[in-house]
């Protein structure tokens, strides 16, 4: 049920309708700070207009995702595509804030009207993703986007996140990282759908590549039995392979069209998604409902004095919110 806004945000809904760059700007702060009225501009927006091909790009810190997406984003503007750029970077220790990298990689996209690019904190999420990302991307396609582009923050294994979010998913790889075979046992390269070889210049690109292509033909995850992801190389810095990363992706939109897994891949989306809110949203209800930082503290000084210990300490708090919520049995300790 759609809330009814205030005259304020009912103004900035409709210029969000008439595509201006500053409401879609502050609709998207509005929701990335989780207030009430993010909330309710998401719902007034949400669904407008047509589907967004969705594209995640991953990797390892350092491998270049940001260039390769600044790159892509400029090749898809001269098809005609209206793009969105959801860059995660990492979460500031201080003010739980973005810091701004990827952003500043990416400047030289700021004056086009038809790209929009936004940094986003990871907020701690172990996933690479967190709720308000997945907003974001809502709220983009809402706006008309043709194509988003999430790029995650590269912090390896914890990027699974990005499979279930996005329609491609493309992994970037460099070559000369060590160990490939332990890159290769962290399970990120399972979640690739195009597989980029970027700074392709670089000693090794030969064995990287023989590497990738043994892992493709010998390991074969569930996933790769219908599409055998594609290897492409790069040098995006310098924008060669940038053309075939985009046919790519677009041979494997086709494929999924084709194959009817596009929908079948939203509805996963949508489930992960649903999920993941309820989870938070019902953390933060618990949490508030019986004072757990309080509580916490309270624990943490028993421990501290050698009176209880972490165990003890959780076991109470569970039994204390399983016995203080509806239909739960009311628990009394010592």
């Amino acid at each position: 049920m759609a809330d009814r806004l205030d005259g304020e945000d009912s103004g900035l809904a409709a210029r969000f309708f008439e595509g201006d760059r500053s409401a879609l700007a502050r609709v998207i702060t509005l929701i990335d700070d989780r207030s009430p009225r993010g909330d309710a501009l998401y719902r007034q927006v949400y669904g407008r207009g047509q589907d967004a091909y969705r594209v995640g790009v991953t990797g390892p810190i350092g491998v270049g995702k940001s260039t390769l997406v600044a790159k892509l984003a400029t090749r898809l503007r001269a098809d005609g595509k209206r793009v969105g750029i959801v860059a995660i970077d990492p979460t500031s220790p201080f003010t739980q804030g973005a810091l701004l990298g990827d952003r500043i990689r990416m400047g030289e996209l700021a004056m086009d009207d038809g790209v929009f690019m936004r940094s986003m904190a990871t907020r701690g999420n172990v996933g690479g993703l967190s709720r308000s990302t997945r907003m974001v991307v809502d709220v983009l396609e809402a706006f008309g986007k043709d194509v988003v582009l999430v790029e995650t923050v590269g912090v390896g294994q914890a990027e699974m996140d990005i499979l279930d979010s996005v329609d491609t998913s493309v992994v970037v790889l460099m070559p000369d990282m060590g160990d490939s075979v332990q890159i290769m046992k962290a399970g990120l390269l399972e979640i690739a759908d195009v597989f980029v070889l970027n700074k392709a210049d670089r000693p090794g690109v030969e064995e990287m590549d023989n590497d990738l292509n043994f892992f493709l033909d010998t390991c074969k995850p569930e996933r790769f039995k219908t599409w055998r992801p594609p290897v492409v190389r790069t040098r995006a810095d310098q924008g060669v392979g940038v053309d075939a990363c985009v046919r790519c992706l677009q041979d494997h939109r086709t494929f999924l069209e084709q194959k009817n897994l596009l929908e079948d891949r939203k509805r996963k989306r949508l489930h992960k998604q649903i999920k993941e809110m309820l989870q938070e949203s019902l953390q933060d209800h618990v949490w508030e409902r019986f004072g757990l930082d309080e509580r916490i503290r309270s624990s943490a000084e028993a421990v501290a004095r050698r009176a209880s210990n972490p165990l003890h300490e959780t076991e109470a708090l569970v039994a204390l919110v399983a016995g203080g919520l509806p239909g739960g049995a009311e628990v009394t300790h010592d």
